[in-house]
């Protein structure tokens, strides 16, 4: 019960923070997107700080996250997951439903900062709309983050991996850097729980531009299955949870 306590308290205190932050930062982010970004990355520093001294969940980012222009395709299973590798690269802008440019300031920084917005009612219209948007912006030298699957899923469940990711991909011609996460074992899905702990986003081996997309979504997926799995089971969990 104290844990959840904690949680609940934690959580209204982020999103207090977001609305303080984005108001402090709206005339900087208004006249440059340099404020954006610095706007965004102070959130996500703020809600990394106050997660581990009130809930005990403390973030750690391994690997190497790229500072050149690459196409990151992550392991989504939280809200978590998109701080901590927003927050580790220099200014990274990512691909949303269409629907988050409705949302109070969440949308209006989305725009400043680069991310694609895209109908994903229509399937391959997206994937289309995906890959123009981010050839438009990839002249800006910053990362692409496609989080793949693009809805997060709870730890040991399968879902196959989008075909959108593999269409970027191949469009982009950039490297493509995968990403591993443990961060649903402790960030559940629809749940106020926030549980003490280690969570890990771990940024892997990028993968060199040019294969087919077949073999590269099969690569992929290996890549950050095989790497979430371990951290998973290094944080208590299994699949057969």
């Amino acid at each position: 019960m104290i844990q959840l306590l904690r949680s609940v308290a934690f959580i209204i205190q982020m999103y207090v923070a977001m609305l303080i932050i984005s108001v402090a930062y709206f005339p900087w982010a208004v006249i440059s997107a340099a404020g954006a970004h610095a706007a965004c990355h102070a959130y996500c520093r703020w809600v990394i700080w106050t997660l581990g001294w009130m809930t005990g969940l403390r973030c750690e980012v391994r690997g190497t996250p790229p500072t050149d222009d690459v196409m990151i395709a992550a392991k989504h299973q939280s809200f978590l997951d998109i701080l901590m590798i927003y927050n580790a690269v220099p200014r990274g802008k990512f691909i949303m439903k269409r629907e988050l440019l409705f949302a109070p300031f969440v949308g209006q920084y989305g725009l400043r900062i680069g991310c694609v917005p895209v109908n994903r009612g229509k399937r391959g219209a997206a994937i289309a709309e995906d890959a123009i948007g981010c050839e438009i912006r990839q002249a800006s030298g910053w990362p692409v983050d496609h989080l793949s699957p693009r809805h997060p899923r709870a730890p040991g469940v399968p879902r196959p991996y989008k075909v959108g990711t593999g269409a970027l991909y191949e469009q982009l011609g950039q490297p493509c850097v995968p990403v591993a996460a443990n961060v649903g074992v402790f960030w559940p899905r629809h749940s106020l729980l926030r549980k003490p702990g280690l969570a890990v986003v771990e940024f892997l081996p990028r993968i060199a531009p040019g294969m087919q997309r077949d073999a590269f979504m099969r690569k992929l997926e290996d890549d950050v299955e095989t790497a979430s799995n371990r951290l998973m089971a290094e944080a208590g969990f299994h699949a057969d949870h």
